[in-house]
């Protein structure tokens, strides 16, 4: 069970780094028509449910949760639920590798946390620790950590042409 559920946590990350080096690509499969953004949320959604289901087979729940949980999930929560506030479904799923226009936000957390979507994640993540095998906890980490690096290098002429 160990090996199906740390695949199942890594499952997302070969996919995002698909679409981060191959924009043009998920454009020409998505088709004409269809907003590559939204697309890459619905499948991203599928993804992020195996992660979670991943997750719960190897957990052991208890209750209540240690103190750290708390100020952890919701500051995690509040950096995830901000990005999407700020950038919308388009700039969080890559629409500027889509050829999307997405304006330059400066408003917390960005411009003083970098990467704000994915320490949020993995504050939300380290929350669970009490629940979850530290080895889980700290593959899914690793793939945030590989996806900064990913995505810390944008190459405008790679981004994708519109179909339209």
């Amino acid at each position: 069970m160990g090996i199906v559920a740390a695949i199942g946590v890594l499952l997302p990350f070969p996919f995002y780094w698909w679409l981060w080096t191959n924009p043009q690509s998920w454009v020409n499969l998505c088709g004409q028509g269809r907003d590559p953004s939204m697309m890459m949320a619905r499948v991203s959604h599928v993804l992020k449910a195996a992660q979670l289901l991943s997750l719960f087979s190897v957990a052991s729940l208890s209750w209540p949760p240690p103190l750290y949980f708390w100020p952890l999930m919701a500051f995690g929560q509040f950096l995830n639920f901000r990005v999407y506030q700020l950038l919308g479904e388009a700039g969080t799923y890559y629409g500027v590798r889509f050829g999307k226009n997405i304006p330059w936000v400066t408003e917390f957390p960005f411009g003083v946390i970098r990467d704000p979507q994915y320490v949020g994640s993995v504050m939300s993540l380290l929350a669970c620790l009490s629940w979850v095998p530290f080895q889980y906890i700290l593959l899914w980490c690793l793939g945030y950590v590989f996806m900064m690096f990913v995505e810390s290098k944008e190459d405008p002429s790679a981004r994708a042409k519109s179909i339209s």
